[in-house]
């Protein structure tokens, strides 16, 4: 048994030396790249205000690292972990599970409680102002817990929710369903009205500073909403996408389709296209101060990219890229690529995300779904 340990040991740390990905250009450093534990992450890391990073795997690990890299403590959950980790004001480490559960660690590591639903759990949790947490299930149901893991209320809708919900300024919860519509909730679960598309929703929906919303559906359109529900203008991108847009300060959208990130201003008219690899469709870029996007291409590159398409540096991956980037408020970059958990910051104009209402795929680093001011 020991000798057959030494042999798999060996010959994994030698695959893994092998098949790293390497920074080619001088105008970024690689911090640190952690191993994720028995295998890859669909799950986009979350930080904490003091610098904690915590990830899921899909062996069902919940990892808490320093800021440095180092494991600080590790969750078992029954199963994959595919639902992003969020992070309250008091630090609970909020997320879900396909063992059908919601958790609610402590930033120690220590269960605080479960809530059982009835099918996977892969929505990403969002947290409202009060502390009251969000999430749909598989189960077609979406529900709204206490920080204390009571449930306060839950919606039914006609198919699974895996889109991850974004909450307003004015607390209204909006999220997709494989039912093929938008919903719009009030705090106390009423619906406001809800929003037909022509096939299943499973990105996520972004929020502008004026109440606009932002989703993409599998119909192969981009929506633009008033906050009221009614069609502000939609763009026909060509093809299907889960990606979810994310805004920089002048209310431009970034998001992946196909094969590529597009670019459109807030009334709907294109600005660009850059050509990507085909396997982007689910994962959503972050912008960064001083105008700079940062866009990941899985088996290829990540890099970042100027406003106007212009690769300030890039990144060497021969990893799938499957869960969307972070930014600290220092401009580190975390991000995942097959079994690897990235630090990386550039040499020159280091910035944190961009002072919009939706820089990040969570709208910020502690993942809290909720639009920023």
């Amino acid at each position: 048994m020991k000798l057959w340990l030494f042999f798999w040991v060996g010959a994994w740390l030698t695959y893994s030396s092998l098949a790293q990905d390497t920074v080619t250009d001088k105008n970024v450093t690689t911090l640190w790249q952690f191993i994720l534990p028995e295998g890859e992450s669909a799950s986009s890391p979350a930080l904490a205000p003091d610098g904690t990073i915590y990830v899921g795997t899909f062996p069902g690990w919940l990892l808490a690292l320093t800021p440095d890299g180092k494991v600080k403590w590790k969750f078992k959950a029954g199963i994959e972990i595919k639902s992003s980790p969020a992070v309250g004001a008091d630090g609970t480490i909020y997320f879900g599970s396909r063992d059908r559960k919601f958790y609610a660690l402590t930033p120690q590591g220590k269960l605080k409680w479960s809530f059982a639903t009835d099918a996977w759990v892969d929505s990403s949790p969002a947290i409202a102002a009060d502390g009251t947490l969000y999430f749909g299930s598989w189960d077609n149901n979406f529900y709204a817990l206490s920080a204390e893991g009571q449930l306060k209320w839950k919606f039914a809708t006609g198919g699974t929710v895996d889109s991850s919900p974004a909450v307003g300024a004015d607390g209204t919860i909006y999220f997709g369903s494989h039912d093929k519509n938008l919903y719009a909730l009030t705090p106390d679960g009423k619906l406001k009205w809800k929003f037909a598309t022509s096939a299943q929703i499973v990105a996520s929906p972004a929020l502008a500073a004026g109440g606009s919303l932002y989703i993409s559906s599998t119909d192969g359109n981009l929506y633009a909403l008033k906050p009221d529900g009614t069609e502000y203008w939609r763009m026909h991108t060509g093809s299907y996408t889960a990606s979810t847009p994310v805004l920089d300060e002048q209310g431009n959208l970034y998001f992946y389709v196909k094969a590529q990130e597009c670019s459109v201003r807030p009334d709907g008219k294109g600005r660009w296209q850059f050509d990507t690899a085909p396997d982007s469709t689910a994962i959503s870029a972050a912008v960064i101060g001083h105008g700079n996007i940062f866009m990941s291409e899985p088996w290829s590159r990540a890099g970042l990219l100027t406003a106007d398409k212009k690769f300030n540096w890039e990144f060497q991956v021969v990893h799938d890229l499957s869960s969307s980037p972070n930014v600290s408020p220092t401009g580190i970059i975390y991000f995942t690529a097959g079994e690897f958990l990235y630090a990386i910051q550039p040499v020159k104009e280091v910035a944190p995300p961009a002072k919009s209402a939706w820089p990040l795929w969570r709208a910020n680093p502690q993942h809290t779904g909720r639009v920023q001011k």
